[in-house]
């Protein structure tokens, strides 16, 4: 039962940042990881020397200490990429961020005389309760603009209608933003507004780079980072916990440790507690919900394809989403400088039809709708391979927040516990925002104090029309 002073759990944005908090400071952690490789969310897939993001991961951030950690563990290998997306809608690309002459061009002098309309409508209204993300949304840009670039891509990555999402959901990642500094930015080209980003940073190997480097820095200063070892139990000895249970190579270890931070999914640390916590605890653990995701990697016989990043589809005549073009992120992202990547991805749920297709059923589906956008032709696309992401994004739905609540107030009661990151909070940080918890719940295990849980209250940021 002897262990190391900080057992944190998940090698993610959120653990590694603590992890290498606490070996900065003297404090060697001992890191426990699921996977094969570290970086969580924000991991680097290859397949066939060609590069993958699990969802594309821009390094932007206004917290001056995450950019300087960024910096600090990259050096060199952190390069500036210009933005480029779309929004694939109706059959035409719209700019993104909005530029008025390709916006009235592609909507039309009637379509943008309506969308005028309805936006001033909405403000002359009383605005009324504000519950759900519809009402949130067509409040502030009116019914018919929320019809366009809000409704269909929301409910595609999300699964369900808008009106059960939370109005917290919009709130916390289209703050700051209305249709009249939309339209300023768009006539001026200027970016008055913080969810408009023209540029950002970049590892040149991918987000993986980063956390490799951060697990180096980790284990090159004392501490360690355990890999294929899966969190299957807590120890709970009144108020705190004494033993982590771990399973590697199919042997059983109890873990102790002074202190746990935890990144895991809040929902499955709270049904992993022995003896367990009250019922309703566990029976709000249940209730929280998650969305989940499939990346099909293709790889494809042309040197070019788009200008774009990514690419937001808001489309329901085709399944996918969104569509990272690596190549346009780092140029080091392909094997093959005659060949393109790019990542096709899906929004779904742990069994729907999406999740239980076949590898195969699935790339072909990715070809057919690559086709059908009019990005690629299916005859060059050379091979494909598919990864299955199961809670990739904290769903917000009506009744979250007083589920989680519940289960805050009990954490709250366990001393020698923090949790951390998106999904050890339930919440959709950003990676910086994530990365901020670690540092934060490090530096309260060296007699500072913070509350966690104000991360990311008053520092949102990012997409506003297709954020995900």
């Amino acid at each position: 039962m002897n262990g190391p002073d900080v057992v944190v759990i998940g090698a993610g944005p959120a653990g590694l940042t603590a992890a290498y908090e606490l070996v900065k400071n003297g404090r060697m952690p001992l890191v426990l990881e699921s996977a094969d490789k570290v970086g969580g969310l924000a991991r680097t897939e290859v397949y066939r020397g060609y590069r993958f993001d699990i969802g594309g991961h821009r390094f932007y951030t206004k917290v001056d200490e995450v950019q300087r950690l960024w910096e600090e563990v990259m050096g060199a290998d952190f390069m500036t990429v210009p933005r480029l997306s779309r929004i694939y809608y109706q059959g035409r690309y719209f700019q993104y961020p909005l530029e008025l002459f390709n916006a009235l061009t592609n909507m039309g002098p009637v379509e943008s005389i309506r969308i005028m309309s309805s936006y001033v409508r909405a403000r002359l209204s009383p605005r009324g309760e504000e519950h759900t993300f519809e009402q949130w949304v067509t409040h502030r840009f009116g019914r018919r603009l929320y019809k366009m670039f809000f409704q269909a891509y929301t409910e595609k990555v999300w699964g369900i209608p808008c009106n059960k999402i939370h109005a917290e959901w919009a709130a916390q990642r289209i703050k700051g933003l209305s249709l009249r500094t939309t339209l300023m930015n768009a006539a001026f080209q200027t970016n008055t507004s913080k969810s408009l980003i023209r540029e950002f940073q970049y590892p040149t190997h991918g987000p993986g780079m980063m956390w490799e480097r951060f697990s180096e820095r980790v284990e090159g200063l004392g501490g360690e980072v355990k890999l294929n070892t899966e969190v299957v139990g807590f120890v709970r000895s009144g108020t705190r916990i004494s033993g982590v249970v771990t399973r590697r190579d199919g042997k059983t270890e109890t873990i102790s440790g002074e202190h746990i931070i935890s990144s895991m999914p809040i929902d499955e640390l709270i049904l992993k507690i022995d003896p367990p916590p009250p019922a309703a605890v566990t029976e709000a653990a249940r209730q929280l919900k998650h969305r989940d995701f499939i990346l099909v990697g293709l790889i494809i016989n042309q040197p070019v394809l788009f200008p774009d990043n990514w690419i937001y589809v808001h489309s329901p005549g085709v399944r996918v989403g969104r569509i990272q073009n690596y190549k346009n992120w780092s140029a080091a992202m392909v094997a093959d400088a005659r060949k393109s990547n790019l990542g096709m991805e899906y929004f779904c749920s742990v069994g729907d039809d999406l999740w239980t297709m076949s590898d195969e059923e699935l790339i072909a589906l990715a070809r057919r709708d690559l086709e059908a956008l009019g990005l690629g032709m299916a005859e060059d696309i050379e091979d494909g391979f598919v990864i299955r992401q199961p809670k990739a994004y904290p769903v917000y739905d009506q009744v979250y927040r007083s589920h989680l609540e519940v289960i805050q107030g009990y954490l709250c009661t366990l001393e020698n516990l923090q949790t951390i990151g998106r999904n050890g909070m339930h919440r959709y940080n950003n990676q910086d925002h994530s990365m901020l918890t670690g540092i934060k719940a490090a530096r309260n295990l060296m007699g500072e104090q913070h509350d966690l849980w104000n991360v990311n209250t008053e520092r949102s940021y990012y997409e506003e029309f297709a954020s995900s």
